[in-house]
């Protein structure tokens, strides 16, 4: 079986190892979402990943509901990606921007207008916003025919990326936001195509990843997906049939891979007995299938290898506080913690200060 430190190929991009940087909100965007200087050493700090997939990227306005989070939906955006991009690069490195829409999970303080998703729902608890945290609100329902605005966005989020200079993109249809709450039937109540039966609930996913591929290439596409349990309020209630059929969907199309969140009963952020689903994602998806959450140790990773059960894991808060987290699990070097309240802060601190191997011991 691979080696985690084996290279491997995930479409048209060519990774020297199998330790991905998961995509990590981290807010040091500003308010109108275009990057910022320190986030160009921020990910090329963090250039030895095998392949980094970037924190979460609004496809517009109306779909990016965190404050302080990037977009790539205007000029100004592209232009300050470029840097990020082609720092990386200048690296060795090779990154990914993932497209994302939150849904019902941000609020209009934010969004400028009232969240929409798929149904009339809301989320339990409290949003992030500029001014604080704030209950979440009820959703306006998108209407059938403003799906191909939603699709146009997705394409011009797509051709953005590439104009940035990105590797190719993700599509995120994971953790309770837009796509996910277009495939799970706790908050798709629909009549129209795109609610009702599994074949429905697909496909926008569907939809969205050809439009996605129409402009990148199919190998410079990929998508997440959160299968088991409830993630942010949404949840299903045959998750194995829904999720299967949406990895089958995307293995039709070819995608460059598949990764998969997938928290377990003692998850530390987030946690679910629900099984997880990758064992039977493996036998209807025939691309590279990635998995994600909680791992932080070569032993636990490289299991998931030999198991046949992944290709490659993704990593998420350790690369937070370890960016030359390759070289410290090949080495066994200790892991440093990172803090979680400078995840979301504004300035360097928890962001760029975290050293290197060669910087902590000298």
């Amino acid at each position: 079986m691979p080696s985690l430190f084996d290279p491997i190929t995930l479409g048209a991009v060519d990774a020297p190892n199998r330790i991905i940087m998961a995509p990590l909100t981290r807010g040091r965007a500003d308010r109108d979402a275009v990057p910022t200087d320190i986030m160009v050493e921020y990910y090329t700090q963090r250039a030895s990943a095998g392949l980094i997939i970037s924190e979460a990227t609004g496809v517009s306005r109306e779909g990016l509901g965190w404050p302080f989070a990037p977009g790539l939906w205007t000029d100004a955006q592209v232009a300050a990606w470029k840097p990020v991009t082609d720092s990386v690069h200048a690296a060795g490195g090779r990154i990914v921007a993932q497209l994302w829409h939150m849904g019902r999970q941000g609020h209009s303080s934010v969004y400028e207008t009232q969240p929409v998703s798929s149904s009339a729902t809301a989320t339990e608890g409290q949003a992030h916003t500029f001014e604080g945290k704030k209950d979440f609100e009820v959703a306006r329902p998108l209407e059938t025919n403003e799906i191909p605005r939603l699709l146009a966005d997705y394409e011009l989020a797509t051709k953005n990326a590439l104009a940035a200079g990105f590797d190719g993109v993700q599509i995120h249809a994971a953790n309770g936001y837009l796509i996910d709450q277009f495939l799970r039937d706790n908050a798709n109540f629909r009549t129209d195509e795109y609610g009702g039966s599994i074949e429905n609930r697909v496909r926008l996913l569907r939809e969205v990843a050809e439009r996605v591929i129409s402009v990148a290439g199919a190998d410079r596409v990929s998508v997440r997906l959160s299968p088991n349990g409830d993630s942010q309020g949404v949840d299903d209630s045959n998750p194995e049939a829904l999720f299967t059929a949406a990895a089958k969907a995307l293995s039709d199309l070819g995608i460059a891979f598949l990764e998969l969140r997938e928290p377990g009963p003692d998850g530390t952020f987030g946690k679910t007995d629900v099984p997880k689903l990758s064992p039977a994602i493996r036998k209807v998806f025939n691309g590279v299938l990635i998995v994600n959450s909680d791992y932080t140790t070569v032993e636990e990773a490289q299991a998931e290898l030999d198991s046949g059960n992944a290709d490659a894991i993704t990593f998420g808060r350790t690369f937070i506080a370890n960016p030359d987290l390759p070289e410290r699990l090949r080495t066994g070097a200790p892991l440093a913690q990172d803090d979680a309240k400078t995840w979301y802060s504004q300035g360097p601190e928890g962001y760029i200060d975290y050293p290197a191997l060669e910087t902590a011991n000298a």
